[in-house]
């Protein structure tokens, strides 16, 4: 007998982590993609961006009121800020799950913010979940483990692919802009910056870069201790704090971005420490359309209909881009 498989609605379909996220979808064997609504898209099939997809699903344009009705487990809202509380004003029944991909609902009390690693124990029959951002998950994986140790904000250095700046055309995802360059921007009052801030409980400073690959993030975090500590201290530390968690790993070595692209775990360490004991270097790299975002995604729809965390995630990914 076939198990019953959860059944899973997409709003934002046509964006990179909306293609990723099908992909993972489509390879789950607890998870059935219902639909998926494009406004651009509609009409065209799936499997023409997500190989291996059913041929007979197409991308649709649906209203609110039309995802309100297709009756699925779980809705995942990948569109831009701002523009998720129609839907789960109508989503809102006690029964769907909803995950939030924007940054909507990452300050609301009301919303599980799911960052496994740091809040799974938090996530006991929430219906609604709101991911975490890409760069903000790269810090505070970075950040977590000396949070309670920390002298002053610490300064958070990201530089991410131009799959960041999604699909809308822009400065960002300009290859003629990018090309044998490094694009800074909005190095004050970044939503990242507040969200990590606000969830660490303690300021941090953060200076986003676009680069001209495509995918992947990589960060790097200076901080002032507030106390005078030991190299191998600080690796115990992190080594402590992420025993257990098969997504996270621990490196002596300054971790690569390129290490990162079309693989589902952060990795963490390369520490530089100074003389003193209380300047400290930690770098962080991940996949911001994975670890960032659609593989977060699936960690949190497991959780939330008790499945295993990890079901559906291999490291053997396409670098389709």
């Amino acid at each position: 007998m076939t198990a019953k498989r959860t059944k899973l609605g997409l709003v934002g379909a046509r964006g990179y982590v909306g293609r990723e996220l099908m992909r993972l979808v489509g390879g789950h064997p607890g998870l059935e993609l219902n639909f998926a609504s494009s406004r651009e898209l509609a009409g065209q099939p799936v499997a023409e961006y997500v190989p291996g997809a059913d041929p007979e699903l197409h991308f649709e344009n649906l209203g609110v009121d039309e995802v309100a009705q297709r009756e699925v487990d779980v809705c995942v809202l990948a569109l831009p800020n701002g523009l998720s509380d129609d839907y789960v004003a109508k989503l809102d029944d006690g029964k769907t799950i909803v995950i939030d991909l924007s940054g909507d609902h990452r300050f609301s009390d009301d919303w599980h913010y799911g960052l496994p690693e740091l809040t799974r124990d938090q996530q006991q029959d929430r219906h609604w979940i709101s991911n975490p951002g890409c760069y903000a998950t790269a810090m505070q994986l970075a950040l977590a483990p000396l949070a309670d140790f920390l002298d002053e904000p610490p300064h958070c250095f990201g530089v991410s692919g131009y799959s960041g700046a999604g699909t809308k055309p822009s400065k960002k995802n300009d290859a003629a802009v990018l090309a044998d360059n490094l694009l800074p921007y909005q190095p004050i009052g970044h939503l990242h910056e507040r969200e990590v801030s606000h969830r660490l409980g303690t300021e941090v400073r953060f200076f986003p870069h676009v680069a001209e690959f495509f995918r992947g993030i990589s960060m790097t975090v200076t901080m002032t201790l507030a106390k005078s500590m030991m190299h191998g201290d600080i690796r115990m530390m992190y080594q402590r704090c992420y025993a257990n968690e098969p997504l996270i790993r621990i490196t002596d070595e300054t971790p690569l971005v390129a290490g990162a692209a079309g693989k589902h775990h952060a990795t963490v360490g390369g520490w530089q420490l100074s003389a003193d004991g209380r300047r400290l270097v930690v770098f962080a790299t991940l996949d911001n359309l994975l670890k960032g975002a659609a593989t977060q995604a699936i960690q949190n729809i497991n959780l939330a209909c008790g499945q295993r965390e990890l079901e559906g995630l291999s490291d053997e990914l396409s670098m389709e881009q």
